[in-house]
């Protein structure tokens, strides 16, 4: 590849152009490939290019707590979570019917991993997501209302095709904190979807938010469309620190076990 054509792709952006030129370019000569099928083989690297830089940018913009995978939750942990549903959620026909979806269940149980999981397949399906836990979402309305009026910060909860509101249940939320979900799931109501977890029952979210008549309404509208989903059972995470501590007792009944057979070596027939 000459410097002339090297530096029209870089004024015309065609980086993924730029990366596999070359490769085509013998490919072509090897394969006898017409204009026409190089063309369209250079045009498929620059879209790829272009479709993994976009995806980075809308996870980047999701604000993920971790970025967490279907392919990396424990299914085996929990049976009572129906794998066919979470797959169907990933489909994101949701998303397109615009339907609301509610994670309940006790903390450790795996809702953040499955609905930040549920987001990042969104984004590769080119949907923009929103990722923020119910005390952030808060935090962000507090602060903005603060300095600049709270519509400036609104706009970035109504914009994105996905909205997940992460935690609602963990404790009670500061005044007004009904106020701000409510205009934020009214907004959206029927024109874009919003998952939200929760670990507490629906007859709590009135004392959380500190504002029953809130509440009630946040519900009507949101349970209007939405799928619930309820997971039981044991926190993987006390799983894994259950394990642990199972782990060091063996290791402790096994050194006790050597030393006593250490012991019995050395004492005299």
């Amino acid at each position: 590849m000459n410097e002339a054509l090297r530096t029209a792709l870089k004024e015309l952006r065609l980086s993924g152009m730029t990366q596999s030129l070359e490769v085509r370019l013998q490919e072509a000569a090897g394969n006898g490939l017409t204009h026409v099928e190089f063309l369209e083989l250079v045009l498929q690297d620059e879209l790829l290019v272009r479709k993994e830089r976009q995806i980075k940018r809308r996870i980047k913009a999701a604000m993920f707590r971790e970025l967490k995978t279907l392919e990396d939750f424990d299914w085996q942990f929990n049976s009572s979570i129906k794998k066919k549903q979470i797959f169907d959620l990933a489909s994101c026909r949701f998303i397109r019917e615009c339907r609301d979806c509610l994670f309940l269940g006790p903390p450790g149980t795996g809702k953040s991993h499955l609905v930040q999981a549920i987001g990042y397949q969104a984004i590769k399906s080119s949907f923009t997501v929103r990722y923020r836990s119910i005390f952030d979402a808060i935090r962000d309305f507090l602060h903005d209302e603060a300095f600049a009026g709270q519509e400036n910060v609104m706009a970035k909860y109504l914009k994105p095709d996905l909205l997940i509101i992460d935690d609602m249940g963990i404790k009670q939320l500061p005044k007004r904190s009904g106020e701000y979900l409510f205009e934020i799931i009214m907004r959206r109501y029927e024109t874009k979807p919003t998952i939200m977890t929760s670990n507490r029952p629906l007859e709590d979210w009135g004392k959380l938010l500190g504002d029953v008549p809130s509440a009630t309404a946040i519900l009507d509208r949101f349970l209007h469309h939405a799928e619930i989903i309820t997971i039981t059972g044991r926190s993987y995470r006390l799983k894994d620190r259950a394990g642990n501590s199972d782990s060091k007792k063996d290791k402790a009944q096994k050194d006790k076990d050597n030393n006593d057979s250490a012991r019995k070596k050395s004492k005299p027939d």
